[in-house]
C-alpha cells in the first residue's frame, strides 16, 4: 500500500483547522472517489463491516438485536443501543414512521436467523435499500462479541457511484489514530481494488467543514 502515514496526517491536521468550532463534536469522514471501476458490475460493489483499530469511544457506530426467546434476554445484556422482539417488531412494523427512523438511526443489525423471512416481509424495503439487511446469527450465538466488533466498526459501501463515503473518526481524537482507522479501511479494499493506482481522489474533512484533499503518491 502506498498511501503515505504522513500525508494522511498532514490531510486530518489541516481538514481540523479549517473547520470552526461547533457545539457538538464533530465527525471525521473520509471520502474515497475511484477510477478505472464499473459498479455495473456486482462484483465492483460491496458493502462490509470494517472493525477500526481506534474507535471513536464517542461515536461508536449503533447495533440493533432483532431476537426472540433467551437471545433477547442475552442481547440486553449487551451494549446493543436497541433490542427488539417479534412482537415489537410487528409492532413498529405496523407505524408509517417507526420503521424509517429505526433504519435510519442505526447503522448495523444483527438478527436471529430464523427470524430473517419475517424482518424481509416487514422492514426489507427500509433496510435493503440502505445496505443494512440484519447479518442473521444463530439463536446460540455469542451476542455479546458480536454486538461489541460491530459497536467499532463502520460501514463501507459502494452502490451506483464508484465513490466510497464512512466516517473514521471523532476530531477530539489524534491524527494519528484517525490515520490508523483509514489505513484499516484501505486494507479491507484492497483485496477488491488496487491502492492506489484505482484511488482517483482522497479527501477527509469534518462533519461542517471542507474536504481537505490528500496528497497519493
Amino acid at each position: 500500500m502506498s498511501v503515505s502515514m504522513n500525508e494522511l496526517i498532514k490531510a486530518i491536521e489541516k481538514a481540523k483547522a479549517l473547520s470552526k468550532p461547533r457545539n457538538f463534536t464533530q465527525s471525521v469522514e473520509l471520502i474515497i472517489k475511484l477510477r478505472d471501476v464499473d459498479v455495473r458490475k456486482p462484483e465492483n460493489r460491496i458493502n462490509i463491516s470494517v472493525r477500526l483499530p481506534y474507535p471513536p469511544k464517542d461515536k461508536l457506530s449503533k447495533v440493533c438485536v432483532i431476537a426472540s426467546g433467551d437471545m433477547v434476554i442475552r442481547a440486553r445484556k449487551t451494549n446493543a443501543d436497541t433490542v427488539i422482539t417479534r412482537e415489537g417488531l410487528e409492532k413498529i412494523a405496523a407505524s408509517k414512521r417507526e420503521p424509517r427512523k429505526l433504519a435510519k438511526s442505526h447503522d448495523f443489525f444483527i438478527a436471529e436467523a430464523p427470524l430473517m423471512p419475517l424482518i424481509g416481509r416487514l422492514l426489507g424495503r427500509y433496510l435493503g435499500p440502505r445496505g443494512k439487511m440484519p447479518q442473521p446469527v444463530p439463536p446460540t450465538a455469542d451476542i455479546t462479541s458480536l454486538v461489541d466488533r460491530l459497536k467499532e466498526s463502520v460501514r463501507v459501501r459502494i452502490r451506483d457511484q464508484p465513490q466510497i463515503m464512512c466516517r473514521v473518526g471523532s476530531e477530539k481524537q489524534s491524527s494519528k489514530e484517525i490515520a490508523e482507522n483509514i489505513m484499516a479501511i484501505l486494507s479491507a479494499i484492497s483485496s477488491k481494488f488496487k491502492i492506489p493506482q484505482n484511488i482517483e481522489k482522497m479527501y477527509v474533512k469534518l462533519t461542517m467543514g471542507p474536504a481537505v484533499e490528500v496528497k497519493l503518491r
